[in-house]
């Protein structure tokens, strides 16, 4: 399927009689005045290029920004032709690079989307959809260079979102949810102790991950010490995880607090991680976990999602 779609719009290129520029370093020229002015306006940054990539921008905005470059075809016959030529091929650049980075996620684990296709019938499935209903936000030509430009723009959570049509086929695929649950392909164990009784009363939780390798993912889990599992996906609500997904993700205490306090939330508890199982995977101490565990048998806080992921 994915040889068959790339190759699709590989043919479209050519029927748009344009040349496609790889040389690209996932920033967009000067000259390309629209583009920029576009992107400052709505106060978003490119998620990437055919040569570039930013999960973290991704996650932390809710919408993945890609471009395509391209030049006219020295062979049209009117100025007109070239830019149009050169405008549709841009557009055919950026949605191939969108194919690919789409199957770059984590999907649970080390596991990439590209990986969970091999397996999942429904990831297949949400991929290639998605990719056909990404949206052209901008599209950009400069005369001096003979070079369009197009800005594709997809979001992550909602309707028609990436991670929500994942997450919807993660509800009705019994596999893939089972997956979820699973560390190195084995059921992982339930984190279980006795409740211990709190000063305060907590109604969320940020997770402070800026001193580990950790990435942001379409499933981040947390993980105890012992490696039992504490979050996943499996305890959010269907129509939590459709609307927002796994948590929030920042690059501050300060701006997570900000995030979950739009959210209702007055109180959150803030732990350090202190390593990774996975690069998606976190973990935090024995002290900790029992924390997080106690405080959210009193306001369940995790079956909404009220997370909060503090990235390097």
């Amino acid at each position: 399927m994915k040889k068959l779609l790339l190759g699709c719009l590989l043919g479209l290129a050519l029927a748009g009689h344009a040349y496609a520029d790889d040389n690209l370093n996932g920033q967009i020229d000067d000259t390309f005045v629209k583009a920029k002015t576009w992107l400052s306006q709505q106060n978003l940054s490119l998620t990437g290029s055919p040569s570039a990539r930013d999960d973290n921008a991704a996650f932390t905005q809710e919408a993945i920004l890609f471009y395509g470059e391209a030049v006219g075809n020295p062979d049209a016959r009117t100025d007109a032709q070239r830019e149009m030529g050169a405008k549709r091929a841009a557009v055919v650049v950026a949605q191939r690079a969108v194919a690919e980075y789409l199957n770059g996620f984590a999907l649970v684990g080390d596991t990439l989307v590209k990986d969970g296709m091999l397996q999942y019938d429904s990831v297949r499935s949400a991929v290639s959809g998605i990719v056909k209903g990404v949206q052209v936000v901008v599209q950009d030509y400069s005369k001096d260079k003979d070079t369009a430009i197009a800005i594709l723009k997809l979001g992550m959570h909602g309707p028609k979102g990436f991670a929500s049509s994942l997450y919807e086929k993660l509800n009705k695929d019994p596999h893939l949810k089972k997956a979820v649950t699973e560390l190195d392909g084995k059921p992982a164990p339930k984190y279980r102790h006795k409740p211990e009784k709190l000063d305060e009363k907590y109604d969320g939780l940020i997770v402070d991950a800026t001193e580990q390798d950790f990435k942001p993912a379409l499933i981040n889990r947390i993980f105890s010490a012992k490696k039992e599992l504490l979050y996943d996906p499996s305890k959010v609500s269907q129509k939590v995880l459709v609307e927002q997904g796994c948590g929030e993700y920042t690059n501050t205490v300060d701006k997570a607090k900000a995030a979950l306090e739009a959210r209702g939330i007055k109180n959150p508890l803030v732990i350090k991680a202190v390593a990774t199982v996975t690069s998606a995977d976190l973990q935090v101490s024995d002290q900790d976990a029992v924390l997080i565990f106690s405080a959210n048998q009193q306001t369940n806080f995790l079956a909404g999602a009220k997370v909060a992921f503090v990235l390097k």
